[in-house]
């Protein structure tokens, strides 16, 4: 979703007018039924004004597409500002602005983590220029036509307000200043010059609008690093009944519609490997060019995984994968092709902090996909608010009229554990 999209002339013309923060406004009243503070409304006014003064150049053409407020696929983020337009060769390209406000800083020594005063406090935050690589890297591998139509993105941060010192550029910072560079008070033509480097000619193919309708799938470059990384990992092999299981998904996934919505329901005592198929069925379902994640409703599994995967990726990328049960309050129904619901008898009626957003999550979540995985332990629920039964499965199922299939994982012997053991676990 994007919030403004317009020609270069045309933002050029808003800004002029004294219009621009007022039609994002009106844009956030209309179509997201939201308002914002007075703060924000000034700051989108200061910091799109000091956009227009560097575009404000001949040789930047009038037609190059511009977009404010993209929202990336999968998550709640949103790239400030987009310039798209084309190189000499008709190559091309999207200059991605991340823009802030700030004025001052301190050094973090956390990776790509820097120190700022932002909504009333001092908070550890991304470093602006981790912030636009990682919000590029994101548009990269997840949206069809970026990787499909060849669209060079190019990632930067403006910090209008910013005077140089010797924290925003340091050189515990320089790995993603070097993917994204960072212009402060005083760079304006800095900026424009890194610009129209790339950009030489409007945006005759409407690239906004292309990026704007493409699909939302892994990319070919992020499921091949992800099926590497997993054969690698011993930790991942699968054994007997899980290989069943993992086919049965993919069978089912593949076969899922909207009209026809699958429902696999997993039964596993502890050890069964239950989280082992679902971390391969993520790899898989990735590599198959389909949408999907893996969901948990403790972060502490999610954590896991996302580290024993990340290797060459940063766990910005790797962490777009997984989601807490929570998250589909608001999807659009059959988003995604594929999600993998990991100890779903955990799962709460209703999310938020205080417990109350949402409806509940079973039927969110069925919602949300074309087909559903959940591996459940009805034996591991352990508080009242656990809600992840098979029944209650079957009821939200039943209403959509999804077709429910029930699989169960028999124990393996990883720990030297067998049936009768692990039988003595859950009653004692």
């Amino acid at each position: 979703m994007i919030v403004y999209q317009a020609t270069k002339a045309e933002f050029s013309d808003d800004v002029l007018a004294d219009k621009i923060e007022l039609k994002i406004h009106d844009f956030f009243k209309k179509h997201l039924n939201k308002s914002t503070s007075k703060q924000e409304i000034i700051s989108w006014k200061n910091s799109l004004q000091y956009m227009d003064r560097v575009l404000n150049d001949s040789s930047i053409p009038d037609d190059c597409g511009v977009a404010i407020e993209y929202q990336l696929p999968q998550t709640a983020k949103r790239i400030d500002f987009i310039l798209t337009g084309a190189g000499n060769n008709n190559e091309e390209y999207a200059i991605l602005v991340e823009l802030k406000q700030w004025s001052e800083a301190s050094i973090s020594n956390k990776d790509g983590v820097i120190n700022s005063f932002v909504g009333g406090a001092v908070r550890e935050l991304p470093h602006p220029s981790y912030q636009a690589w990682s919000y590029a890297t994101l548009l990269q591998n997840f949206n069809e036509t970026v990787t499909a139509d060849n669209i060079t993105l190019k990632p930067c941060a403006y910090l209008h307000n910013y005077i140089a010192d010797d924290v925003i550029a340091n050189p515990h910072y320089q790995e993603y200043i070097d993917k994204a560079p960072v212009f402060l008070r005083g760079d304006a033509l800095k900026l424009r010059e890194f610009i129209t480097y790339f950009v030489k000619h409007g945006d005759k193919r409407k690239m906004i609008y292309r990026i704007e309708q493409g699909k939302i799938r892994p990319s070919k470059m992020l499921a091949d690093s992800m099926v590497s990384l997993l054969g690698g990992n011993q930790e991942f092999v699968m054994i007997d009944d899980q290989k069943v299981v993992y086919e049965t998904v993919l069978s089912l996934s593949k076969k899922a519609s909207a009209n026809k919505k699958q429902v696999l329901i997993v039964k596993g005592g502890p050890g069964t490997g239950k989280s082992v198929v679902a971390i391969n069925l993520l790899v898989e379902i990735i590599r198959l060019g389909l949408l999907t994640q893996y969901v948990s409703k403790n972060a502490a599994p999610r954590a896991v995984y996302e580290n024993k995967l990340t290797g060459t990726y940063k766990k910005t990328v790797i962490s777009n994968l997984f989601s807490g049960s929570g998250a589909f309050i608001s999807t659009k129904p059959n988003t995604f092709d594929t999600l993998i619901v990991d100890e779903a008898h955990r799962l709460n009626e209703k999310g938020g902090l205080y417990g109350n957003l949402g409806e509940n999550q079973i039927k969110e979540i069925i919602n949300a996909a074309r087909c559903s995985v959940f591996f459940i332990d009805e034996d591991q629920r352990v508080t009242l608010s656990d809600i992840g039964s098979l029944d209650e499965i079957y009821k939200w199922a039943n209403r959509v009229n999804a077709e429910v299939t029930e699989m169960e994982l028999s124990s393996q012997f990883r720990c030297n554990g067998s049936d009768g053991y692990l039988a003595w676990l859950r009653t004692s």
